[in-house]
């Protein structure tokens, strides 16, 4: 129960956030956004149609449609930040003013707020609803994955909107678009980017006791063997956040600074605790 309160708190606060991007820097400096929200603030400009209602509308239908690409779960919360949004949308109505000549300003806001909005939504397991439905769609019928689904239909709408906003307000919606992704994708992952570390050394010994004594991380030993000598050669495999790379770039200088270091990003970990370290 506890669990689900904080995933609500999150709901509610993401979409607040993603309103507030909508209609406090986008909507009054004449951007408009991706996906269906991008649909609404185009059908707002041409009729002024209310876009906390159109968004409400356009994506539980979308939502009803394709019900069954998504678990009850993520359907519950879909519907919850739908109806968080939408109402958000309706209340922070002509909140926001036009920066005047700084769209580039209005954009990068705009991009950080819808980003960071959705991201949090994303984070808990929702999704901002009609887009996202029609990506799985998308996958389920022509086989694209679901992340190049969403850029079509992104960059769709903006080349629509360029027809309402112009090309000059288009191209800075993909400023926004984009800088939202990114804030997206730092929120879902989490702000410590997980790198995958292999080391190679002659001293490999001296270098996992500072690994583990210096950064608290559990250190794997990979037996392997030389290309060219056929020597075996154990190999160092640890995971670190990005935050630790000057830590072991210490550590490497101080034990042995020929070793040969590969250092590749992580997608993910599955393991209790990872994010804690280990006691020293």
């Amino acid at each position: 129960m506890q669990r689900k309160l904080v995933d609500y708190a999150a709901l509610l606060l993401g979409s607040f956030i993603f309103a507030l991007g909508i209609n406090y820097f986008a909507i009054p400096n004449m951007l408009s956004e991706g996906g269906v929200i991008g649909i609404t603030i185009i059908t707002y400009y041409l009729f002024e149609w209310s876009p906390g209602l159109v968004s409400f509308i356009i994506n539980l239908a979308l939502v009803a449609i394709g019900y069954k690409f998504f678990s009850k779960r993520t359907i519950i919360y879909t519907v919850i930040t739908i109806i968080f949004s939408s109402v958000f949308l309706e209340l922070t109505k002509n909140w926001g003013e036009q920066l005047g000549s700084d769209t580039l300003l209005a954009a990068l806001f705009a991009g950080l707020f819808v980003g960071g909005g959705l991201g949090m939504i994303f984070r808990v397991g929702g999704t901002s609803g009609g887009a996202t439905t029609v990506a799985r769609m998308l996958q389920q019928w022509l086989g694209w994955s679901v992340g190049k689904a969403m850029l079509v239909i992104d960059i769709s709408v903006i080349l629509l909107s360029a027809f309402v906003i112009g090309k000059e307000k288009a191209m800075f919606t993909l400023v926004a678009v984009y800088v939202g992704a990114k804030v997206i994708d730092k929120i879902v992952d989490g702000a410590d980017d997980r790198k995958a570390v292999m080391i190679i050394s002659k001293h490999q010994e001296d270098i996992r006791q500072e690994l583990l004594t210096t950064l608290g991380r559990g250190v794997t030993i990979l037996d392997g063997r030389g290309g060219y000598t056929l020597e075996r050669q154990a190999i160092l495999y640890i995971i670190i956040n990005q935050t630790e790379i000057v830590q072991l770039r210490r550590i490497l200088e101080k034990v042995d600074e020929d070793a040969y270091v590969t250092i590749n990003n992580v997608q993910e970990v599955f393991k209790r605790g990872f994010k804690e370290r280990r006691p020293k």
